[in-house]
């Protein structure tokens, strides 16, 4: 019985998958929720967009990318 590896890629650096990713576009969320004896007390609600600044038109502001 023989094992056949696949060729692996070239090592590729973080910073060409941030780059990538980042090209693209990416929207990362999450939500916190402070809690005490079961009762909510502070909801926050998060959203963070990252894209190249070329791609991105601004709300209102009539710019297509």
């Amino acid at each position: 019985m023989t094992l056949e590896h696949s060729p692996v890629p070239d090592d590729t650096a973080l910073i060409d998958l941030v780059d990538r990713l980042i090209d693209g576009g990416v929207v990362v969320g999450g939500d916190i929720v402070l809690s005490l004896a079961g009762i909510d007390l502070v909801y926050v609600g998060l959203r963070l967009v990252l894209a190249p600044a070329h791609k991105v038109s601004l709300p209102g502001s009539g710019r297509q990318p």
